[in-house]
């Protein structure tokens, strides 16, 4: 093999230097006696007796169409087929190129298919999301119970925040086409960070009202009201801080702008839905002798 390689192709032998630069030199035949199937039929290949064979006399040699490269991993071949996705999510349209494959294409014997590239790396990102998600909610509501030393408040922040924010990340996504995505994904964690804490905001002052002696009913209400200036201060500061990365259409927003656009419309939905959806949840909760905290 290397004998015909350095014949064919050529091989390096030695450097030669000119000034402070070096250059390979390459060691191959002539082009008469490689340009043709029936030259390199006749180059002698050594035996291990020592004597001399043509090539012809044990390999066959022809003109074929084939791969210009031969790829290797994991100790075996295979072939790229590299395509681009315009117009459609990439998970779509791998599912829906896996779809086609499998109902018309057979493979020999020995074959198999792995799709890889950014497909690999999207699968891999959205297992691990799988992860985050519930792990992210469950933290959260551990650091909730933590500050109210009790079940019922977390439970109604944490249901309040499912029931509103996500509405306005959805339709978002919905209107503009979009496919749920990684970016996406990221984009609902962060936006149930900041709904949380609009929610804390709500809750703690109704417990700081009812502990210096205001009812319930009135403390809900004033909570309601008093509270709604530092609730949209904390939902519009974030949601216009990402409004242009939600807007732009330019090089390199393919992963910013869903995740822009998920917070900025959920915070939207959030404040109008949770201007009444908080008051009635407490009042679903609270009894008089609650244990309160701020």
């Amino acid at each position: 093999n290397a004998l015909i390689t350095t014949a064919i192709g050529g091989d390096v032998a030695t450097q030669v230097q000119q000034g402070e630069k070096q250059f390979d030199l390459v060691v191959r035949l002539e082009r008469q006696y490689r340009d043709n199937p029936g030259e390199i039929a006749n180059i002698l290949v050594p035996t291990p007796g020592g004597p001399q064979i043509p090539l012809k006399e044990f390999a066959d040699i022809r003109v074929m169409n084939g791969p210009s490269f031969i790829y290797r991993q994991d100790n075996s071949r295979y072939i790229g087929v590299q395509f681009s996705v315009a117009g459609r999510d990439l998970a779509g349209a791998v599912e829906d190129a896996m779809r086609q494959i499998n109902g018309q294409v057979s493979l020999p014997e020995g074959y198999h298919l792995d799709w890889g590239g950014e497909y690999t790396e999207y699968t891999q990102s959205r297992a691990q999301l799988n992860i985050i998600l519930p792990l992210t909610l469950g933290l959260i509501f551990l650091l909730l119970f933590a500050l109210y030393s009790n079940l019922k408040f977390p439970f109604i922040t944490v249901l309040g925040v499912v029931l509103s924010a996500p509405v306005g990340g959805l339709v978002a996504l919905w209107l503009t086409g979009m496919p749920f995505s990684v970016s996406s994904g990221i984009g609902f964690l962060a936006l149930f960070g900041v709904s949380v804490q609009t929610a804390v905001v709500y809750i703690s002052y109704v417990n700081e009202l009812r502990l210096g002696g205001t009812p319930l009913a009135d403390a809900i209400r004033a909570g309601a009201v008093l509270r709604l200036r530092p609730i949209m201060m904390t939902a519009l500061v974030a949601a216009l801080g990402l409004l242009p990365a939600a807007l732009a259409t330019g090089v390199g927003t393919d992963t910013q702008r869903p995740f822009a656009l998920v917070i900025v419309s959920g915070l939207f939905t959030r404040l109008l839905i949770s201007i009444f959806l908080m008051p009635a949840l407490y009042t679903l909760v609270a009894r008089p002798d609650d244990r309160l905290e701020v």
